[in-house]
């Protein structure tokens, strides 16, 4: 049986310190810190899977809106904020899309590639559980995607 140990980030000032992942410009650049706390991820995750997963996430979440911001950036705006939207907590409304978005696919991407495996009943459970968990986020991550577009949401299933 082979077993992985994660170590929790002990240091109080490594888990402290502000981790910002660089974007491109038009999306906000992404707090990990504020990632860990609005997601509830504990420094179980290490610095390295966190970026790791949350690059990923960007990549994803760039790519569903590169026609958008390629149509905002031609009507003369140069970043999200820039783009009318709804106030909510003085913050446009699209930024708070936009980071849910992100924030769900890495919250997906760390349940997906980093949890335990266990071959009991009890794990079958537990891997049951996460799957629903990981549909869940996926979902959100999409809805928050169409949402920061205008589009209507649409859930569709083949009966």
């Amino acid at each position: 049986m082979v077993s992985i140990a994660i170590n929790p980030i002990t240091d109080e000032a490594a888990r402290n310190k502000p981790q910002h992942i660089k974007n491109n410009g038009f999306w906000p650049d992404l707090d990990l810190q504020h990632y860990r706390d609005t997601m509830r991820q504990d420094g179980t995750l290490t610095p390295a899977r966190l970026r790791e997963a949350a690059q990923f996430a960007l990549n994803e979440t760039h790519h569903r809106l590169a026609q958008w911001q390629k149509k905002q950036q031609q009507a003369g705006y140069t970043a999200l904020v820039e783009v009318p939207g709804e106030q909510v907590d003085d913050e446009n409304a699209r930024l708070h899309l936009y980071r849910r978005a992100v924030y769900c696919l890495i919250q997906a991407t760390v349940t997906e590639r980093f949890r335990s495996f266990d071959a009991t009943a009890t794990g079958d459970k537990r891997a049951d559980a996460l799957e629903t968990r990981i549909e869940h986020l996926r979902r959100d991550a999409a809805w928050a995607i169409r949402d920061l577009q205008g589009l209507p949401r649409a859930t569709i299933a083949l009966i």
